[in-house]
């Protein structure tokens, strides 16, 4: 597979997008049916999160974005935020490089957040030496690092990873 990985620019918003509400499909019936909307994020949604610094990167295969990963710099660690491949790219490393890459730019300590429900996410964090975070914790650094309504914190988890630099 001939694939690419590039820091998005602002012309890519729309595709980031497209990527971000294929992918978060698989939520649907997963989390609280409370939690999910659709489309899952907006483009002010988006516009939002890029204007409160979330940095992309995204991945190409033969031109076509089919996954994206935000990093986030807050107050001394660093966070994986809007982490997507579209469904059809699932399961053939894509995430895995994103996160490779997105990981060269952090300095301090990693955190990301997901829903606890979403198995597959945890488990792709762990298998890339992520440790899961106790409620206590997880709930500290939710607030800390995140704007989320509660309902949402009281339904995710975080995992960590410190950078050995």
């Amino acid at each position: 597979m001939s694939w690419s990985i590039q820091r998005c620019s602002a012309s890519e918003h729309r595709a980031i997008g497209l990527v971000i509400n294929d992918a978060s499909k698989a939520y649907h019936k997963v989390i609280p049916a409370d939690c999910w909307k659709s489309p899952y994020m907006s483009e002010a949604e988006l516009e939002a999160e890029v204007a409160d610094g979330v940095l992309f990167w995204g991945l190409s295969v033969r031109g076509a974005l089919v996954g994206v990963m935000g990093l986030q710099h807050r107050d001394g660690v660093d966070l994986i935020r809007h982490s997507y491949v579209c469904r059809s790219w699932q399961g053939q490393g894509i995430g895995t490089a994103l996160l490779a890459e997105v990981e060269r730019y952090s300095e301090a300590q990693i955190l990301v957040g997901t829903w606890a429900d979403a198995t597959w996410a945890i488990g792709f964090y762990q298998m890339n030496g992520y440790r899961l975070l106790d409620n206590h914790q997880k709930s500290e650094l939710l607030e800390q690092y995140w704007q989320i309504p509660a309902r949402q914190a009281r339904a995710s988890v975080v995992l960590t990873k410190t950078r050995l630099r």
